[in-house]
Formats: structure tokens, sequence, C-alpha cells
């Protein structure tokens, strides 16, 4: 329950009421904003498989978000991919994060913040911007790839083996130690009990707690880019896969799990691709 300096007036009664309300405002604004990214992403990805791919040698089709359009400049279509980035990110990983923004904003609350729920919000613009800057460095890796395997046919058949093998990688990533101390990392952001109590602060927390997310991420991230960016089924795998490793209890072991099945799969691209 939600507590009140002495000598302010509040009922106990006036903050059981006042904490509801801020959960459902708090609740209630993360579910809309994730039902728009949604809708966002899956009206993207609608619109690009109406604008066709294009066949590769080998067998595989390259998808138009590394091209430009008719009449699109490469800025263009840079800024095209960043906006579609981030409305992915942002449906991806709220699920796993309005819990974290939650405990920002309690412990601010608790601390005496007059806008608890601003520094919260202010905390998700920092975590925000480091995954769209995570997203300019992916349209260039994979622009670049894009234009080597239009003008080289012979490197272009390599194309499915090499997905098939980032795939393998990323699984076996799920076993590391590496991807154990982010997700510890991660909980432990979860359970801090400190929260900044101004702009600058907050943004710095969200933006660090944004980068640990980034690394976290990374092989599942390389397994949605590998197979199939604008795929909505793989982008429902991986959110329930991401949101599931870092809010379940970790002897659950979801992300060996997890590995087990992508790294499975990955050998049998792998090996299927090679024959």
């Amino acid at each position: 329950m939600t507590t009140f300096p002495a000598g302010d007036g509040a009922s106990p009664a006036c903050s059981r009421e006042t904490g509801c309300r801020a959960r459902i405002v708090f609740f209630g604004t993360a579910a809309l904003l994730f039902a728009t990214t949604v809708s966002i992403t899956i009206a993207s990805c609608a619109s690009m498989a109406t604008m066709g791919a294009v066949p590769m040698a080998g067998g595989w089709l390259l998808s138009g978000i590394w091209l430009p359009l008719c009449g699109q400049s490469w800025f263009d279509t840079a800024a095209c991919f960043l906006g579609m980035w981030l409305a992915m990110m942002v449906a991806m990983m709220l699920p796993s994060l309005t819990p974290v923004l939650w405990h920002y904003r309690e412990t601010a609350f608790k601390a005496g913040a007059s806008r608890p729920g601003g520094l919260a919000a202010l905390a998700g613009v920092g975590y925000c911007t480091v995954w769209t800057g995570l997203g300019l460095p992916v349209f260039l890796v994979g622009a670049a790839l894009a234009q080597i395997a239009l003008q080289f046919p012979a490197l272009s058949r390599l194309g499915p083996a090499a997905s098939a093998f980032v795939v393998l990688m990323a699984g076996l990533s799920q076993f590391s130690r590496w991807k154990a101390r982010r997700l510890a990392g991660c909980s432990a952001s979860r359970q801090q009990s400190q929260t900044p109590l101004d702009t600058l602060a907050a943004l710095r927390a969200g933006a660090a707690l944004g980068l640990r997310c980034c690394l976290s991420c990374a092989g599942p991230m390389a397994i949605l880019i590998a197979g199939g960016l604008m795929d909505v089924r793989l982008m429902l795998c991986v959110t329930l896969a991401v949101t599931a490793e870092r809010l379940l209890p970790p002897e659950m072991r979801i992300a060996p799990a997890t590995g087990a099945g992508t790294s499975a799969a990955g050998l049998l691209l792998l090996l299927r691709s090679l024959g």
C-alpha cells in the first residue's frame, strides 16, 4: 500500500484510491501504446508484403526493406526503416519493460518526486532512444549486405547458409555465461531501490536500461533479423521468448530452453542449405 508522509492529511483509504488510479492510468497508457505500435508494425509488414521482394540466386528473397523504393533516396529509406524499427521494438519490448518502469514510478513516488509518472516516461524515452540508435547500424549493415548480394550472385547463393549459421550461433549463445550475466543485470534493474529525481538522470537511467536490454537481446534479435525482420509470426515468437526470460523466475531456465529449440532449427536450416 502506498503511504503518505505524516501530516499531509491523507487517509489510508485515500492513499489506496490514489494508488489504484495511478496504476490504472499507468498500465492503461502502456496498453494503449502497445496496441498502437502493434497496429503500426502489422500495417508496415503488410505494406512491405504488397511491395514484393527480389528473387536472389540461391533460392531466397531479398526484402525491399533494405532497398530504396521507386523515387526514394537512401535517406528516405533509412528514415522509413528507423520508423518501422522503433514501432516494432516498442511493441516487442514493452511487455517486459512496463513492470520495470512501474517500479521506477513507485520508487520515485516514495522518494517524494512531484511527477513520478513523468520520470518513468522519461526513462522510457531514454530506453527507446537506445533501441532507435541500434536500428541505424542494423540498417547500414543490412543495406550493405543487400547491395553485395545484388552485385555478386556467387555470394548471394550463400545467403540461406549464412542466415542459418546466424540462427545456430544465436541459439547457442543462449547457453552462455555472457547471456546469464546479461539476464542477471536485467533482473537487478527491476529490483534497484534508487530512482533518479530529475529529467537528465531519468533519461540516463532509461538509456542504461536500454543498453543492457540490447545486449541481453542480441541473440533473439539476430534470429529475427536473419529469419525475416518483417515476419509477424517470428516477431511474436521472439517477443514471447524475451518477455519470458526476463519476467519468469531464473530457475525456469527460459533462455537455455529457447536456445535449444533455436539451435536445432538453425542446424536443420544449415544442413538443408548445404544439401
